[in-house]
């Protein structure tokens, strides 16, 4: 991912938080003292459809909003790899929910990241907190801003009725953070894998 510039696209199901997702990112970009883009998109149904949106951080003036060649795509289903995995430039990251995902034969000039975000989320006891992984997970690459900006950001993105999901958000956050801890890239076919602490060789 470039040091000045991330143009991203998030995608699932309608249900899992994409577009919140997204907003935490350009949220913390933006306290962060970047500028920021964040565009929603819906499929047929608010529930269960297709859900996606595109962010966009930089350190210098964003000229359009529009994501065509994205940096980074966050993908939480299979359907969303399938529409978005040959988007994304070449040098990009794949990061993928692997616990909906089946590992598979991706590009082979992208980074792949594969996170169990959903078997993380359900061990903590809230399926919904799914997307809080992957956020903390893709604080790991991002360059333009620090794992404790989302961490201080967070909290103002909740109302005041819902600050009793703090914790387990948070939780989530750190997770998805740690999941990725001193592990190893990866590139072609072979995944840049965190499975249980084992990096692929």
């Amino acid at each position: 991912m470039s040091a000045n510039v991330e143009r991203i696209i998030l995608a699932g199901f309608g249900g899992q938080g994409i577009l919140f997702l997204g907003k935490i990112l350009a949220q913390v970009g933006m306290e962060a003292g970047r500028h920021v883009s964040w565009i929603p998109a819906y499929g047929p149904e608010m529930r269960g459809g297709t859900a996606n949106c595109t962010v966009i951080i930089s350190e210098n003036p964003i000229a359009s909003p529009l994501v065509t060649v994205p940096d980074t795509v966050l993908a939480m289903n299979g359907l969303s790899v399938t529409r978005f995995a040959n988007r994304i430039k070449a040098g990009g990251m794949l990061m993928y929910n692997s616990s909906l995902i089946e590992r598979q034969e991706f590009r082979d000039d992208v980074r792949l990241v594969e996170i169990p975000a959903s078997e993380i989320a359900d061990d903590l006891g809230n399926a919904r907190v799914a997307n809080l992984v992957m956020a903390g997970a893709y604080a790991k690459f991002t360059k333009l801003f620090s794992f404790d900006d989302i961490k201080k950001t967070l909290p103002s993105l909740f109302s005041s009725s819902k600050k009793d999901l703090m914790d387990i958000n948070m939780a989530a956050l750190e997770k998805g953070f740690s999941f990725v801890k001193e592990k190893k890239y990866m590139f072609g076919r072979y995944v840049y894998s965190v499975f249980k602490g084992i990096g692929a060789s």
